[in-house]
């Protein structure tokens, strides 16, 4: 029977209701303390673990303190310091064009709003989801990797697009929910749900999990 709208809106609240008590503290694991380390930060973390990224940036934003340092720095340099987070010349390609964008036209002030972000370089909506919820309180869904899979996994959606993802998020939870929920998400397929074998044995959420019988039997 194909489910209502309104049965996976109380699963999805159920699911997210769930994971927050199992995640409290569900915050972003990047470390920065202000928007454009956020920013620059985030683009390293494409293809990359928000751990490895850590490792790198604290000398990073010691030689690059401000937006205009980015947007002024040595190419060769940049890349040097990021090359362990891979892809490290778009990266560094993405990071100064950026920073370049942000002091030429929002007075090197990096913007709060979806529009602003998105006509950066290098910047979609998933980076600019993170910048606006984590550096500056927004309600946000970010659609990475695990939340793609977790959502797939239970029924959420039937998108594989992140940015049809991320609508579909939308409908289904309150603001309120959206940047914890995708935290605790993302934090539940790192720890639990895996991509290649999911702990659905010890899952908290598992009796919302349309899948589970499956799984379990294989």
């Amino acid at each position: 029977m194909r489910e209502s709208q309104a049965h996976r809106k109380e699963r999805a609240r159920a699911i997210i209701d769930r994971l927050l008590v199992e995640f409290p503290d569900a915050v972003s694991e990047l470390t920065f303390t202000n928007p454009v380390q956020c920013l620059v930060a985030t683009i390293l973390s494409a293809q990359c673990t928000d751990a490895r990224v850590n490792q790198v940036t604290p000398a990073l934003f010691e030689r690059f303190p401000t937006v205009q340092d980015f947007a002024e720095a040595p190419v060769d340099e940049l890349e040097n310091l990021i090359r362990s987070t891979g892809f490290f010349r778009s990266k560094a390609s993405h990071i100064i064009t950026s920073c370049q964008a942000i002091v030429d036209r929002f007075d090197g002030t990096v913007p709060s709003s979806m529009a602003a972000l998105v006509e950066l370089d290098g910047v979609g909506r998933k980076t600019a989801n993170c910048v606006l919820g984590n550096a500056f309180g927004q309600p946000a869904v970010m659609v990475d990797t695990h939340v793609k899979r977790l959502t797939w996994r239970m029924g959420l959606t039937r998108h594989t697009n992140p940015d049809v993802i991320e609508q579909d998020i939308r409908s289904l939870l309150p603001e309120s929910l959206w940047l914890p929920g995708t935290h605790a998400l993302i934090l539940h397929g790192r720890a639990v749900c895996k991509a290649r074998k999911p702990r659905c044995a010890t899952c908290s959420i598992r009796m919302h999990c349309p899948q589970i019988d499956v799984r379990a039997s294989k």
